[in-house]
């Protein structure tokens, strides 16, 4: 079975091009050398690859592209998500982001694509 650092990789590869860009975050604390201690990443349970997808807006909306913040978490066929990631996907998600988990480039490109219109939160504005 792959590991979950040479599936992200994969993803990272093989998805992160074309109008998605995917970068790592690694999140965690450090001590720094007073032994105080230093938080890096974007957030706890914030996804393993984070970016944007460019996506062209519709006629109607000025015909503008517009970047959509995309967080993927990556997980091993056996994985599980951990509530604060849980978390994480769902806010960006409610905030019309590109969110989910995968545990192979075939999941990562069927999350990139999912999208109404290639727009995600499309379904919502419309039905509003």
């Amino acid at each position: 079975m792959p590991s979950e650092q040479s599936i992200q990789q994969h993803i990272r590869l093989t998805c992160g091009a074309g109008s998605t860009r995917l970068f790592r975050n690694n999140t965690g604390v450090l001590r720094d050398y007073h032994g105080r201690p230093v938080s890096f990443g974007l957030a706890k349970g914030s996804a393993d690859l984070i970016g944007w997808t460019s996506r062209t807006i519709t006629a109607d909306m000025v015909g503008a592209t517009v970047a959509v913040f995309t967080s993927i978490e990556v997980k091993t066929a056996t994985g599980r998500l951990r509530p604060e990631q849980k978390q994480w996907l769902d806010a960006v998600q409610a905030a019309g982001g590109i969110a989910g988990v995968a545990r192979s480039v075939e999941d990562a490109e069927q999350l990139l694509a999912a999208h109404p219109n290639g727009v995600p939160g499309a379904e919502q504005q419309q039905q509003a």
